[in-house]
């Protein structure tokens, strides 16, 4: 990419995060900076895996590659993504981000969103094994990633390449899975 392109994307990058700033919800707020505190550490992943995993059949392989996909999007995103770009997390007191949304500011780099890239790997591998999950599991991996943008610790940009990662590090598990799955004998 040239970097006028690079310019012009961050630039968007930074004026939806502004946008987004500017824009007053009280009314949504409290729920979003919660929903941003309890995906910490992939929590509701994790118990969402967890809790499938105990069911038998397509459950509990829906559970099972999920917590894979849930760790291998993890992995991508903060040991590899954030040492590889090292970009800066916003600043939310120049963006005026209003302080009942505020969640403590991780220390580690912006991109990509760890949290997104987690809810979008457990989506993506129990959705396909579960179409029935897809929607909620989707919706509700679309919520974490932007209630990252409205608490200020990410741009929009760092939530993108968070889905993107987390959808593909769900794909791999899931090829994988299958292949894993093909070599059992009955």
């Amino acid at each position: 990419m040239n970097d006028s392109v690079l310019h012009d994307l961050a630039a968007l990058d930074g004026a939806l995060y502004a946008a987004v700033a500017a824009t007053d919800t009280p009314a949504l707020d409290a729920g979003l900076r919660r929903l941003s505190h309890a995906a910490n550490h992939s929590k509701i992943n994790l118990s969402v895996a967890a809790a499938l995993a105990l069911v038998p059949g397509r459950c509990r392989r829906a559970g099972l590659l999920g917590a894979a996909a849930v760790g291998v999007a993890s992995f991508s995103a903060n040991l590899l993504g954030k040492q590889l770009v090292r970009r800066p997390r916003p600043d939310r007191e120049a963006a005026q981000v209003h302080v009942d949304r505020h969640v403590p500011m991780p220390t580690s780099a912006s991109f990509p969103s760890g949290h997104t890239a987690s809810a979008f790997a457990l989506a993506t591998v129990v959705g396909a094994v579960l179409p029935v999950a897809a929607a909620p599991l989707g919706l509700l991996a679309c919520a974490v990633g932007y209630s990252r943008v409205h608490t200020g610790v990410h741009y929009p940009g760092d939530v993108v390449a968070g889905a993107l990662l987390g959808s593909s590090c769900g794909m791999a598990v899931l090829a994988v899975g299958r292949k894993v799955g093909a070599g059992r004998v009955g």
